[in-house]
């Protein structure tokens, strides 16, 4: 009797109508239901993202003033599209965490990560407005030109605009990863130059995979020309890693590689003798 009873509240259970949906007529013999098209995040706008590096410009609110923590002299938000992770920095640390970009062009950031330096309060003032501004849904637009423009809107109507730069693997192809040790000051460049000027001594490095060094160092010699992203603090020895791109056609005047800072992996300060 138990089991009859039961059963008999399932049977009305699935017959219950459920509310909110409409019934459909049955199909036809042999007929096949359209399967339902999935709208996706327009390629272009992706491909625009991941193909610059963006420098904020300017950030205002709903009644077009600055948001003036996002602002401090000589440290300008950057902001780069990396596969699957986004990484920002400006203020204090950086700050990366996953993206993704809606059928309705929002682009919707994960919970931020954060280096863990201290620096002067109104930087980690900076990082916070920014993390909390990149915690909202923002809608996203692109203005084609010469120098692409990026303008992200929050909910409160909030603006930020940036301005784009192709990044050199979009023009390149993907680079060559090296480590080079730079040596604590600077040298005459060689050949020597007319007016005479200094440059950095560079030895190469190698790393295993498990980021132990192998083998023996390559030969110092003096590096012409910059590393992008990089800056010498003279008395400062640092090991480097860095990204290498094959120019197809390099000027005439300079290397046919282009030479980007992915990431500073050693430093020591070194007393002068």
């Amino acid at each position: 009797m138990r089991k009859s009873a039961f059963k008999f509240v399932l049977l009305a259970a699935f017959a219950a109508p459920v509310c909110g949906l409409q019934a459909q007529p049955p199909a036809e013999a042999g007929a096949s239901s359209p399967a339902p098209q999935r709208r996706t995040a327009d390629a272009s706008l992706v491909r625009a993202l991941k193909d610059h590096h963006w420098t904020l410009q300017s950030a205002t609110d709903a009644d077009g003033k600055p948001l003036e923590a996002l602002f401090v002299p000589n440290h300008a938000f950057a902001m780069r599209f990396e596969g699957r992770r986004v990484g920002v920095q400006g203020g204090c640390n950086l700050l990366s965490g996953g993206w993704r970009l809606s059928p309705q062009h929002q682009l919707m950031v994960g919970r931020l990560a954060a280096t863990m330096k201290a620096c002067e309060p109104p930087l980690m003032e900076a990082d916070k407005a920014m993390s909390a501004l990149l915690a909202q849904p923002l809608q996203a637009s692109i203005e084609q030109g010469e120098t692409p423009t990026l303008r992200l809107v929050s909910p409160e109507r909030q603006t930020l605009n940036f301005s784009g730069k192709r990044t050199p693997q979009s023009l390149y192809g993907a680079p060559k990863r090296i480590f080079l040790e730079v040596a604590s000051q600077r040298v005459a460049c060689t050949p020597a130059r007319t007016p005479p000027a200094t440059c950095l001594q560079v030895r190469e490095l190698r790393f295993d995979e498990k980021g132990l060094r192998v083998g023996e160092p390559g030969p110092w010699r003096t590096f012409e020309g910059d590393i992008e992203g990089y800056t010498h603090e003279p008395g400062v020895r640092n090991v480097l890693r860095i990204n290498r791109y094959k120019r197809p056609q390099p000027p005439a005047d300079g290397s046919r590689y282009l030479y980007v800072l992915d990431l500073v992996v050693e430093s020591a300060i070194v007393e002068k003798k």
